[in-house]
């Protein structure tokens, strides 16, 4: 018979700590009654509807809680797999510091199409953007669940200025964009831009401003 050890060890193995009930289910039978004490001790923790997570250090799943950030990565990656999900856009920006505070919605980037919003279970929505993952410039970085994918500087500004309005807060994009800006070397967003093969016009004006700035501070 599965015991709660069983059911905790299961998920604090599972990529960023977090697993669904779904895959819960092959432990035994009734496991949702384990699952659900677990929840009601702070032994783990919902994030999402049928996605849990067990709090990192021991600590209180009842009082404990991680960043929207954290929780946006652990869902999709319990349900796309490990490293084949991208913390991008406000995300990234957020994880980057180029919006300085806590805002109730991230954008991860996924390999399939067509899923919509995640409601977290303690506030946030969690926007699942269909992208092309091998395509994205991103980074290995630390989340308080664990390591996961994170879109460089250069990748989140190209991001954030080519779809402002993706995750529905243009006014934080564009002061993401600002903070980005002075991050990111022009030869850097150049390079990304190459391989995406496009660009508007504020993309391309930022590019040439940023160009001049480097000349004139050489020049200086």
């Amino acid at each position: 018979m599965v015991t709660d050890i069983d059911i905790v060890r299961t998920i604090e193995r599972a990529p960023l700590r977090t697993a669904r009930y779904v895959d819960l289910r092959a432990l035994g039978t009734n496991v949702w009654r384990n699952v659900d004490r677990l929840v009601e001790r702070g032994a783990a923790t919902r994030l999402a509807h049928g996605v849990y997570t067990v709090p990192p250090d021991g600590r209180d799943g009842r009082t404990w809680r991680p960043t929207i950030e954290a929780a946006g990565l652990a869902v999709a990656t319990a349900r796309f797999g490990n490293r084949r999900v991208v913390l991008m856009g406000l995300g990234a920006a957020r994880h980057w510091a180029a919006i300085p505070r806590a805002i109730g919605v991230t954008t991860v980037a996924v390999p399939e199409a067509g899923r919509p919003p995640v409601e977290l279970d303690r506030g946030g929505r969690v926007y699942m953007i269909p992208r092309d993952i091998g395509r994205l410039d991103a980074v290995l970085e630390r989340t308080e669940l664990g390591p996961a994918l994170v879109t460089t500087p250069a990748q989140t500004l190209y991001d954030l200025t080519m779809k402002p309005a993706q995750g529905g807060m243009p006014d934080e994009a564009a002061a993401a964009v600002r903070n980005l800006r002075a991050q990111v070397r022009p030869e850097d967003l150049n390079a990304i831009v190459n391989v995406h093969g496009r660009a508007n016009a504020q993309l391309r004006t930022m590019l040439n401003e940023m160009s001049e700035e480097v000349l004139h501070g050489a020049a200086g």
